[in-house]
């Protein structure tokens, strides 16, 4: 599997399913620049109190998906799932069913982020408890300044390219160093 990081931001993307799992991935979206939609009958409160995500009511109904860049389903109910599954990857549409990678074109990484740098962890939907477990003991052992050195490192590039220097054969083994301390 090729680990794919996707920029979410000013994407359209549904979330069918309003309970604490929606919420949670909702949450995670919204986090990531998403421009949320969610579909479900029945919405937790803090979902409904969500800023930047638009909550509409009702059940699914077929073509709902089709506006959608990105669908995640968290209903709950294989048979629904399934419907917006088929729906979904027959129109091109990446699909991920929550706790059921049968459903799945694409699995979300348990991550840490620090500015730009974000550490991710999966198990190809196998055992999500697993891939928080790991994700939390890395992110433990990680450098507090992970985003400060990033944007430095990429000032640096930055300014080596304006020079007409080539990146890709310097060792940056000190560089990252430095900017780590």
């Amino acid at each position: 599997m090729l680990p794919i990081m996707l920029d979410l931001r000013d994407r359209k993307v549904l979330v069918v399913g309003g309970g604490r799992i929606a919420t949670r991935k909702a949450h995670a979206l919204v986090h990531e620049g998403a421009l949320v939609t969610v579909i479900a009958l029945s919405i937790t409160e803090e979902l409904r109190e969500m800023h930047n995500v638009i909550v509409v009511e009702r059940a699914y109904s077929t073509g709902d998906a089709l506006k959608f860049q990105l669908v995640i389903t968290a209903t709950g109910d294989h048979v629904v799932d399934q419907q917006i599954y088929d729906e979904a990857n027959a129109a091109g549409i990446w699909v991920n069913s929550a706790d059921d990678p049968q459903r799945c074109s694409f699995y979300l990484a348990a991550t840490h982020r620090d500015g730009n740098v974000v550490i991710a962890v999966s198990t190809e939907g196998k055992s999500p408890a697993l891939a928080t477990h790991l994700r939390n003991q890395i992110a433990a052992t990680l450098p507090q300044n992970l985003g400060q050195a990033a944007l430095e490192l990429s000032r640096q590039r930055a300014e080596l390219h304006e020079a007409g220097v080539s990146t890709e054969s310097l060792d940056w083994s000190q560089r990252v160093i430095d900017a780590l301390d």
